[in-house]
């Protein structure tokens, strides 16, 4: 297991067993040292827990941006109840580590697989991860984006972003 999974799965427990937020820890390995937008996806028996990150980094590392969204996923995603002590053993945690987006001017310039993108309209955003289990086009990853973003799937005046990401699990 990577060590900003551990990290992840630790501050998960820790919150969850004691309610008690962990410190980042002294020494960080590159990948949790650098700023950077950070989500941490939860997931029970393959299926979705629990997932919340930040596109724009809110805290000083990606281990404290880490630390925070796991925090968020296993605790205030508004599609699930909070995680229970009795769920701790049967989760299975990645953490998604945002590299800067880029603004495209034709969809030819994405790829499901490669690019997570981001899709905005005035205030509305919505963005989705890469290479996510049952997103088999660019057309389905657009089309979900919009929703989350409360964009109609057919508006096609949106401001879409792509983005790489480094993903640990």
């Amino acid at each position: 297991m990577h060590p900003i999974v551990v990290l992840v799965k630790r501050a998960v427990e820790e919150y969850i067993k004691k309610a008690r937020v962990i410190k980042t820890p002294d020494t960080l390995t590159e990948e949790m040292a650098i700023k950077a937008g950070v989500f941490v996806c939860l997931k029970k028996h393959g299926q979705l827990r629990g997932c919340i990150g930040t596109i724009e980094p809110v805290t000083d590392c990606a281990a404290e941006e880490a630390i925070r969204n796991a925090i968020s996923s296993s605790t205030q995603d508004p599609r699930f109840s909070p995680v229970t002590k009795e769920e701790l053993k049967d989760l299975e945690y990645s953490v998604d580590v945002l590299c800067p987006p880029e603004d495209i001017r034709d969809i030819s310039e994405l790829d499901s697989k490669k690019y997570g993108v981001i899709v905005s309209k005035g205030i509305r955003k919505g963005l989705l991860l890469p290479d996510l289990e049952g997103v088999d086009s660019v057309e389905e990853q657009l089309r979900i984006a919009k929703l989350k973003a409360g964009i109609h799937p057919d508006d096609s005046d949106v401001r879409i972003q792509r983005f790489e990401v480094r993903r640990y699990k």
